[in-house]
């Protein structure tokens, strides 16, 4: 097989704003494996927060370019000769795997899968802000069945935020911290959220909090973990610090690993959410391809683009849709001149 991949910048329709800091473009990786003829592609999304970036995605898949072999079909062979660290890279290999397996073999991801093509409704995304703003995008949206709101201010106003979407929004409403805050302050906003009708809470601790178990003793709401799991490795140790884990492709190393990384967490009895990076359609559509096996989804990352590079995702009735074409179902778009 012959590899090859090349950096690209995601520009984002408006700047996105998390507990972390605000993003108005991201680069990915773009990888595209040939064989036979036909060729695969898949998309890295690496991010700072894991202690990676394009350039070293891009690195990766240079230096193992080589260890791929002639069989795509091979998955656990290729897997274990890959060294395990850059995962967004990993994630981008792997998607650009399945893509070309399932054009070689004419069938959708989904299907080569044996998955079903519908998962849950994906929930739309909107960042901090002060709680006028955040009201006013949550007005204005209209596609989505459920919301996710970026909390994590650590200015007192969190469940200010929520009240003020809640007056505004009757469908469900969920909420990410993304690890701002302590165990005292999650003690008294999870109450009140609960009041608010607040589905569940994301990542409210710093990974590796040693107060996580006792949150999810005393918390009434659900808790689910982002930062803190990873890959399959970590699901074990999630269970006693949450009620659910948030598996993402970029942070996991692709299709595969967050297929297992599910099975196991139906095993524990815990939850499952499928997340995402800011991704083009060609990392989205592979989440999508595994959806069916979660409980909640938030893929909306493609949608956050000021354009779309890679289209073919389709929302339907709030779902996130993974294309009946063979492979991932997306193809690349020449940019629209601006």
């Amino acid at each position: 097989m012959q590899v090859s991949a090349q950096k690209a910048s995601l520009v984002l329709a408006e700047p996105f704003v998390i507990a972390r800091g605000t993003e108005t473009e991201a680069e990915v990786v773009w990888v595209e494996v040939e064989h036979e003829g036909e060729r695969g592609f898949g998309e890295a999304a690496p991010i700072e927060r894991y202690d990676e970036s394009a350039e070293s995605a891009l690195a990766y898949v240079e230096e193992v370019a080589d260890e791929l072999g002639d069989d795509p079909f091979a998955f656990d062979e290729i897997e274990a000769r890959l060294p395990r660290r850059e995962l967004a890279a990993r994630a981008a290999i792997d998607g650009a795997l399945h893509d070309l397996c399932g054009k070689l073999t004419g069938l959708p991801v989904w299907r080569f899968l044996g998955l079903q093509q519908t998962g849950p409704p994906t929930s739309w995304t909107i960042g901090l802000g002060d709680p006028d703003e955040m009201t006013r995008k949550a007005e204005k949206v209209t596609d989505f069945r459920s919301l996710k709101l970026k909390i994590g201010g650590r200015d007192g106003l969190d469940v200010d935020r929520v009240a003020s979407v809640r007056a505004v929004w009757d469908r469900p409403l969920r909420v990410d911290v993304n690890e701002y805050w302590t165990l005292d302050e999650a003690l008294d906003a999870i109450p009140r959220l609960q009041q608010l009708g607040v589905d569940y809470v994301e990542q409210p601790l710093p990974a590796g909090d040693e107060d996580g178990p006792a949150l999810k003793t005393r918390s009434p709401l659900p808790i689910f973990v982002d930062e803190d799991c990873h890959t399959l490795a970590d699901v074990a140790a999630c269970g006693e610090r949450a009620h659910g884990i948030n598996i993402k492709l970029a942070k996991s190393g692709g299709i595969r690993e967050g297929i297992r990384m599910a099975h196991a967490a139906r095993a524990l009895d815990l939850g499952v959410m499928l997340g995402c990076m800011v991704e083009s359609g060609l990392g989205i559509a592979a989440g999508a391809a595994m959806a069916s096996l979660c409980d909640h989804v938030d893929l909306d990352g493609n949608m956050l683009l000021a354009e779309d590079p890679w289209p073919g995702v389709q929302l339907v009735d709030g779902v996130q849709l993974p294309p009946a074409t063979p492979g991932l179902g997306v193809r690349q778009e020449v940019p629209s001149p601006r």
